[in-house]
């Protein structure tokens, strides 16, 4: 009797110590597990720069993050690490390495925050053409405010509507000047154009090698990033041609992807730009040619290059 007694101590006492080991690697596991909110500032390959409220992170993609979208309250679709894009607001789960870097084991964000910042991303890298138009457009603006004061002197009536007007304006200039301000750091450092027949999304045959060069390029090129825009012309309708620019711009990331061997962590979300910033008249057919395009280009972040 004695001895089974001294036997039941023991297993408790057994028992007891496995539960505070378990206890302990618990804890332990908790305190490594970091969560931080915030939005993208920058993408250098397969790492992404997060400003939270503490101040900016890097964050560590791998083969094994997961990135997630929220649909409902209990179920999570996964999406491609692709639209980690600037702009974009994050939620990351992971632990710190010993170089500081969260590595991200899921990336959550909402759709509603994706479709901002590709809004935001259309303007990542502007043309110096683009520009000028911003500059010719300020100039005017200015001329017209000059225009309008004078008009408000004579009528008074008038005055109210003019003063909304000017202030819409200067707020759309500002509002301009800022998103280009933002995510302006990049340079742009390779640059193919693919054009489409009407009406057409595969990719010609003699554009195939100069998106592989461009690809071959892009693999000499620290922490560089390739960014896809999808345009078409204005015939058909707008729905229409907002598809084409759509399957366009995915089929040319799919070909830089699968022949090119882009890696998915080093590119953009295809941008479909539809009958936006048309380079041509579309009033002949050589200007909706022209029109009808997928521009490819090499980024890599000024804080990178050095300037």
């Amino acid at each position: 009797m004695k001895l089974h007694a001294n036997s039941i101590q023991r297993i408790a006492l057994k028992l007891a110590l496995a539960s505070a080991a378990l206890l302990f690697l618990c804890g332990l596991a908790a305190a490594q597990s970091t969560q931080v909110k915030g939005v993208i500032n920058g993408r250098s390959g397969a790492t992404m720069s997060v400003q939270t409220q503490d101040g900016n992170i890097t964050v560590l993609l791998t083969d094994s993050t997961k990135v997630q979208e929220p649909e409902g309250v209990f179920r999570k679709k996964n999406v491609s690490m692709a639209a980690l894009v600037p702009g974009l607001q994050v939620d990351v789960k992971g632990s710190y390495n010993p170089q500081n870097q969260l590595v991200a084991d899921t990336v959550t964000f909402k759709g509603s925050a994706l479709q901002t910042a590709q809004d935001i991303q259309a303007g990542l890298a502007p043309t110096q053409q683009q520009v000028q138009q911003t500059e010719a457009q300020v100039q005017e603006q200015q001329q017209q405010l000059q225009q309008q004061q004078q008009q408000i002197q004579a009528q008074q009536q008038a005055s109210a509507a003019h003063q909304a007007e000017i202030a819409a304006n200067q707020a759309a200039i500002a509002a301009a000047n800022k998103r280009f301000g933002e995510l302006g750091d990049y340079n742009i450092l390779g640059e193919v154009t693919v054009l489409f027949g009407n009406g057409q999304v595969a990719i010609e045959d003699q554009y195939k090698p100069q998106l592989l060069a461009l690809a071959k390029q892009a693999t000499g090129i620290t922490a560089y990033i390739i960014q896809v825009k999808g345009y078409a012309s204005t015939v058909g309708s707008a729905a229409f041609n907002q598809k084409l620019s759509t399957e366009r711009a995915e089929n040319v990331t799919n070909f830089l992807l699968q022949q090119g061997g882009v890696p998915l962590t080093n590119m953009l979300a295809p941008g479909a730009m539809g009958t936006s910033r048309q380079v041509a008249p579309d009033n002949t057919a050589e200007g909706q040619a022209e029109n009808r395009r997928v521009v490819v280009r090499i980024l890599q972040n000024k804080g990178i290059a050095g300037s």
